[in-house]
């Protein structure tokens, strides 16, 4: 499934699925192509055999192996650039990037500012241009990443900050987690009919072996709990949940992703 990257024609954004459940999000302009996070080499090389395309760079998030794993073999017999997080030690990764750099792939006719968004875990980047957006593990639809090395004072503030992107901005989140995260946001916040509508579609969508993503970030502002934990429902859910009110929105977070890590 090809999804065209919005007011650019020539920009393709295809995701293969790798793993269980994995995206590894790849960019064709033309005959050139950048991938995102590919843990796994083998549905890269297969689709860039059977298109006839050239990898010309790779774009690494963080340093989990599930979006590292291909680096080696996609870059044995390739010499491209491998851009990620400069505060990680990831093999392979040949320019580091901190928030703030930009990232130039004039093969795409496209630029991506780094965002540091710390959290999933402590060295995270998400890379946004325009109006596309690769997080990572950070922000999925209806959720967020597990707290895997970072703190939840740093998830929160990252995901506040994502939070203020413009509402057309695309998501494209690295996993299939859709429907597992709308069930507990149902728990999180029950009464919200626009989450249980998108619910009700991605069921559909799923069905027919289609992709839940990308969402986009106002999508993502009226259903995802960890978006909106400055709302009077998810507090009130919370609250009922831990027999305690969240004294804060960084205390009503920390304590939806415990809820959520044992749901």
């Amino acid at each position: 499934m090809t999804i065209d990257a919005p007011g650019d024609a020539g920009l393709e954004i295809l995701p293969l699925p790798a793993f269980n459940d994995n995206y590894i999000w790849t960019l064709r302009r033309g005959d050139k192509v950048v991938v995102v996070d590919p843990g796994d080499p083998a549905p890269v090389e297969s689709y860039l055999a059977r298109e006839g395309l050239d990898l010309t760079a790779i774009l690494i998030t963080h340093h989990h192996a599930d979006h590292t794993g291909g680096i080696g073999a996609l870059t044995a017999r390739r010499d491209i650039p491998v851009y990620g997080p400069a505060a990680a030690d990831i093999a392979g990764v040949t320019a580091g990037l901190a928030d703030g750099d930009s990232v130039d792939l004039p093969e795409l006719d496209r630029a991506f500012e780094v965002l540091e968004v710390p959290g999933h875990t402590a060295t995270h980047i998400a890379f946004l241009s325009g109006d596309l957006l690769f997080p990572g593990d950070t922000l999925f639809s209806a959720g967020c990443g597990r707290l895997l090395g970072g703190t939840a004072e740093q998830l929160h503030a990252s995901l506040e900050r994502l939070k203020d992107l413009p509402g057309s901005t695309r998501v494209y989140c690295t996993h299939e987690y859709t429907l597992a995260n709308l069930k507990f946001a149902q728990a999180a916040e029950p009464d919200n009919a626009e989450r249980d509508a998108w619910f009700a579609h991605c069921r559909s969508l799923r069905s027919d072996g289609q992709p839940t993503l990308p969402s986009t970030m106002e999508r993502e502002r009226a259903i995802n709990p960890f978006l909106r934990t400055g709302s009077a429902s998810v507090i009130k859910a919370v609250t009922r949940h831990t027999g305690r009110r969240p004294a804060s929105d960084l205390a009503c977070f920390t304590a939806l992703r415990a809820w959520k890590d044992e749901f």
